[in-house]
């Protein structure tokens, strides 16, 4: 599979080639910041078939958390592309800066239902977590 995508104002752009090793829907009140308020969309991809194809994305990482993951994001008009966690040898595409976002499909499982809001429709059916899946 292929997935090509960047951000909104197109500054920065990347590709993604490979097998998904997740498609999934994050719940957690840090992508619902990132999100404005709905769950994170996402793509877990290998990390040799990804590369930023034009421009570089800022990333934010904060220093007071012990495991903190980095996101990567356009300096210009804000849109988060990637999240890369430091246990998961793998990059986290969000499905909104993909150029044909139905290349994701459906979700195959819902993180962080813990911090789920009354506002949040799952689908029927989908398997779902309180925290992270058991590996």
């Amino acid at each position: 599979m292929k997935v090509e995508g960047g951000c909104y104002c197109k500054k920065v752009r990347y590709e993604a080639v490979g097998e998904p090793r997740l498609r999934a829907e994050c719940l957690c009140r840090p992508c619902q910041y990132f999100s404005g308020g709905a769950p994170n969309m996402f793509m877990v991809m290998p990390p040799q078939g990804f590369r930023y194809t034009s421009g570089a994305p800022r990333q934010f990482k904060r220093d007071d958390l012990e495991k903190a993951v980095t996101r990567e994001f356009c300096e210009d008009c804000g849109t988060h592309l990637t999240t890369l966690r430091p246990d998961l040898p793998f990059v986290i595409l969000k499905v909104g800066t993909f150029d044909d976002p139905s290349q994701f499909g459906a979700a195959q499982m819902a993180i962080y239902a813990s911090d789920r809001q009354a506002f949040h429709c799952l689908p029927e059916g989908l398997p779902t977590f309180e925290g992270m899946p058991p590996r």
